[in-house]
């Protein structure tokens, strides 16, 4: 299983890293995200392909850096 960091500018809050877990967590082949505010990133297990979890992100409102 891979494990995928990105970081992810626009999260200031809990609720921002629930938007983001559950916009990346709804992508096939994912099997855990975790998102943090204060560090800026999102941490993905599972084999996911890169571009769709950035395009889930900015979906969601935010920007991948």
């Amino acid at each position: 299983m891979a494990q995928t960091t990105l970081s992810v500018e626009g999260m200031a809050c809990g609720g921002c890293e629930e938007t983001v877990e559950d916009a990346v967590g709804a992508l096939d082949g994912v099997e855990t995200v975790a998102a943090d505010n204060t560090t800026d990133t999102v941490e993905i297990e599972g084999d996911v392909d890169t571009d769709a979890v950035a395009d889930a992100i900015e979906d969601a409102g935010y920007t991948v850096a």
